[in-house]
């Protein structure tokens, strides 16, 4: 797609230099580049091409005392004294025709030099006509090719040591990105610059089906004929997902916390692990192991989204993993880290309900990874008093909606920890009574 621009036949660069520079005979614009000190350049300038081209440079004083040299790309300390043909001084103006593209020009005037350097575009023009994907591609990497090529454009500083053009060629494309919560994707629109293309380039795998779109460079939009060219519809094969696992937290006061940095801690743990997937992912699985590197997977679900509570002791590795249709493309999401610790069961031997609520008014055994439990009291008689199945729960000493009287009760507790240990508990349980 090009653009016309209207003619212009005058461009006019002031520069922190000596005097000015600018070009005649041409109707589009140079472009300058923007350089550094170290480069020992005031300015480099891509011309459309050189052809019929003049350079015009202002002296601070008299063109008659400016001498002009060229260079090229084994930098100034190889000057070469410019044909006096080719130049004519009026006043403080000098004029310079036959210029030669890709080269470096000096003026010295009172003992100091002004450097320039003049790039040809039409030596090394954008000729980009489409854009397609390449008949091998990698899982990771989309690689594309182009009819027509940019090729790479380079300056030379006064060293010699070269510098490349960024022709800042735009490639536009859809893919998927994940959420700040690791629960969706969603589509997002990419730019990617390229200085230059020739040949076949590559990019991060688009997640989903897209159009490639390459439009350069900054010099034809400068001149108006960027030149825009998109491919047919390129079929995603790269898979990703996002994942995350959120623990169902307890608040027993009577339970023993494991401070940890992982998941699990005081089993039973129960934990919701979710995934979402990007458009080629066709298998899906959540996979469980003993090890870290998977080698005895003990668990396997194909559900995006499940519960799973875990109940033994030790470490448990879970990981999501997907893959395309053919297979060929798989991805292993973020390794979750679930460890369970052993059990623990105490139980107190007295209490004082009714005496002062909130302190020491429920009798409640302390506990940590119980996975099994029943717990049943007795008066002295041996009726029963209360019965649980929770250790969560506990006694408030009333029986039929009552406070029972102080004195000797006693408790019976079968139960089993994560580690498989089985608790077989009894013992007498002293209610208090305290006078106010």
């Amino acid at each position: 797609m090009y653009r016309t621009l209207s003619a212009i036949t005058l461009i006019i660069f002031s520069l922190a230099a000596h005097g000015a520079l600018r070009f005649e005979g041409t109707s589009l614009q140079p472009v300058a580049i923007d350089v550094t000190a170290s480069t020992g350049l005031a300015g480099v300038y891509v011309v459309n091409t050189t052809s019929g081209l003049s350079l015009i440079y202002t002296a601070s004083s008299a063109a008659s005392a400016v001498d002009v040299a060229t260079f090229g790309i084994t930098g100034a300390t190889s000057t070469e004294p410019v044909d006096p043909t080719t130049i004519s001084r009026n006043g403080t103006e000098l004029t310079l025709t036959g210029i030669q593209g890709n080269s470096g020009y000096a003026f010295t005037e009172s003992g100091r030099t002004t450097y320039y350097w003049i790039a040809d575009y039409s030596a090394a023009p954008y000729t980009i006509s489409a854009i397609y994907p390449a008949p091998d591609q990698d899982c990771d990497r989309t690689f594309l090719q182009t009819d027509g090529s940019a090729p790479a454009m380079y300056y030379h500083g006064i060293n010699g040591r070269s510098y490349e053009i960024d022709r800042q060629i735009t490639l536009e494309y859809t893919t998927l990105v994940g959420d700040a919560d690791n629960t969706t994707f969603n589509s997002s629109e990419q730019s990617v610059n390229f200085t230059s293309i020739n040949g076949t380039f590559s990019i991060d795998a688009p997640l989903c089906d897209t159009y490639f779109t390459l439009s350069g460079d900054r010099f034809l939009r400068a001149w108006g004929m960027e030149n825009e060219v998109s491919s047919s519809r390129f079929t995603a094969t790269s898979v990703r997902a996002v994942t995350s696992a959120s623990q169902k937290v307890r608040e027993s006061l009577n339970e023993i916390k494991t401070e940890t940095a992982n998941l699990g801690g005081s089993a039973p743990v129960e934990i919701h692990f979710e995934a979402a997937v990007s458009d080629a992912a066709i298998f899906t699985q959540w996979q469980m192991a003993r090890d870290e590197d998977f080698e005895d997977i003990t668990f396997r679900i194909a559900d995006l989204d499940f519960t799973y509570t875990f109940t033994e002791m030790g470490t448990v590795y879970v990981r999501f993993m997907c893959a395309d249709a053919t297979g060929q493309c798989e991805y292993f999401g973020d390794t979750y880290t679930v460890s369970i610790g052993e059990s623990r069961l105490l139980c107190p031997n007295a209490f004082s309900p009714g005496a002062s609520e909130g302190v020491n008014d429920e009798w409640k055994v302390s506990y940590k990874s119980i996975v099994d439990f029943e717990c049943y009291i007795f008066n002295r008689w041996g009726e029963k008093m209360a019965e649980f199945h929770n250790p969560d729960q506990g006694w408030d000493g009333k029986y039929g909606g009552k406070l029972v009287p102080a004195g000797v009760y006693y408790y019976v507790i079968k139960a089993k920890g994560s580690d498989g240990k089985k608790y077989n508990l009894s013992g007498d349980i002293n209610i208090v009574r305290y006078s106010n």
